[in-house]
């Protein structure tokens, strides 16, 4: 493979591959308070949130981490003022106190925090400003989680990103080069040391919640029900290991995991399917670490002109992306896995974005469930034609036309569903 290729890969699994404390979403909001309190140099008396639509959608029905069960962008905001280290980014609230949680919920009873909705066209951005006396502080994040483009103090600019462009800068690796048949060679070729521990993170942390899941209750408990419904067989673990890691996640459980695409659920979904059938049919460790190349490399290129939030299920791509690390797993060719891809999308590529809650475990269970499938037909040599809906004569072609419709289609309904949300 040639080496810029192969370096940038690299660079996106180890720019992609993060833990991540808690919803991103929420967290994003944290680490911008934590930042913003920071910048102040002391508590604020009064803290303004604006924010894109898709964040509040993501944050109203989804527990805030190291809040001991409360929900909402104000309970996000003030937990990252009162307790988040913004040092820690994604992990920004790793060290919350009993004290920082009782602190919140009478900071909640008198309403610190102000929120508004953004008329920003971005789908992910963030405005936090704090005022205490004559101090003032703002931190604005944009595009992507940690993405911090401005901040203010006493309205003075102390750092600037030039520019509001959702376009990539000289350091970012070039996602353009993704496509199947390169994610094939680098996974077939990458030498191990140079993603082994990234890799092995995304293992332990992602196994671990998704245990804590299977054995705790939360949410729906989804993965729990698949496993005691339909026993311990890799049909059913493939679609119960996400899913519990979701059901946990979703429900405020304090354990991190290894997000990809900005998401712990697309990242859980990613990378445990491939995770379990690599236990199941016994294969060697360095197999497993070039599969979950696959994977996440395949969620990646899926996304890559989605972006990171949008009215598309982004289990939908992770399922896909694993359902084709999979078909790697038990041998398949490059034709194999691009019929995975496109069986999996023609299932369940509709599936819509509600926000960030309990039932994601269970569409993450609809979605693996396609994936498995996909790879069932494919064994047998079936799968669906060009001019069949959205698909198209290859691969590329294929990806490129789910991505127009997450993107553009479903713009109007993406509005829809947050007005539904708020003001219905």
């Amino acid at each position: 493979m040639e080496q810029t290729m192969y370096d940038c890969f690299v660079r996106i699994l180890k720019k992609e591959l993060v833990p991540a404390l808690g919803c991103t979403e929420p967290i994003a909001l944290a680490y911008a308070a934590a930042k913003a309190r920071q910048v102040l140099g002391t508590f604020p008396e009064r803290v303004v949130t604006t924010c894109s639509g898709n964040i509040i959608k993501n944050v109203k029905g989804v527990v805030v981490p190291a809040t001991g069960g409360l929900r909402g962008i104000e309970a996000a905001t003030l937990i990252g003022a009162v307790g988040g280290d913004p040092e820690r980014k994604l992990e920004v609230l790793t060290g919350v106190t009993d004290e920082d949680r009782a602190r919140v919920r009478t900071l909640l009873e008198e309403k610190l925090c102000t929120v508004r909705l953004s008329d920003s066209s971005a789908k992910l951005h963030i405005l936090v400003e704090m005022t205490a006396g004559d101090d003032t502080a703002l931190v604005e994040i944009l595009h992507s989680h940690t993405n911090i483009v401005r901040i203010e103090k006493n309205g003075r600019t102390l750092f600037r990103q030039t520019g509001e462009a959702e376009a990539p800068s000289e350091k970012d690796p070039d996602y353009a080069l993704l496509d199947l048949e390169h994610i094939l060679e680098f996974a077939e070729t990458v030498r191990l040391d140079d993603i082994r521990e990234i890799l092995d993170r995304q293992i332990q942390y992602n196994l671990k919640i998704a245990e804590a899941g299977l054995s705790g209750t939360y949410g729906g408990n989804v993965g729990k029900t698949l496993r005691e419904a339909y026993g311990d067989s890799f049909d059913v673990m493939a679609r119960a290991l996400p899913a519990a890691g979701s059901d946990a996640r979703m429900s405020g459980c304090e354990l991190p995991v290894v997000i990809i695409c900005g998401s712990g659920n697309q990242g859980m979904t990613a990378s445990l399917p491939v995770i379990a059938c690599a236990k199941e049919l016994g294969v060697s460790e360095e197999k497993r670490y070039r599969a979950l190349c696959v994977s996440n490399l395949t969620a990646v290129y899926q996304k890559r002109d989605i972006g990171r939030l949008s009215a598309y299920c982004g289990a939908v791509s992770a399922a896909a992306g694993a359902g084709v690390g999979m078909m790697y797993l038990r041998g398949g060719s490059l034709a194999d896995m691009a019929n995975v891809l496109t069986c999996t999308l023609a299932d369940v590529g509709g599936i819509l974005c509600d926000g960030a809650k309990s039932s994601c475990a269970a569409k993450i269970a609809s979605s693996v469930e396609a994936a498995l499938l996909a790879i069932r037909m494919t064994e047998k040599q079936r799968g669906f034609g060009s001019g069949e809906g959205f698909i198209k004569d290859t691969i590329g072609e294929t990806v490129a036309a789910i991505s127009t419709i997450a993107r553009e289609g479903m713009q109007v309904t993406d509005e829809v569903i947050l007005d539904v949300m708020i003001n219905r």
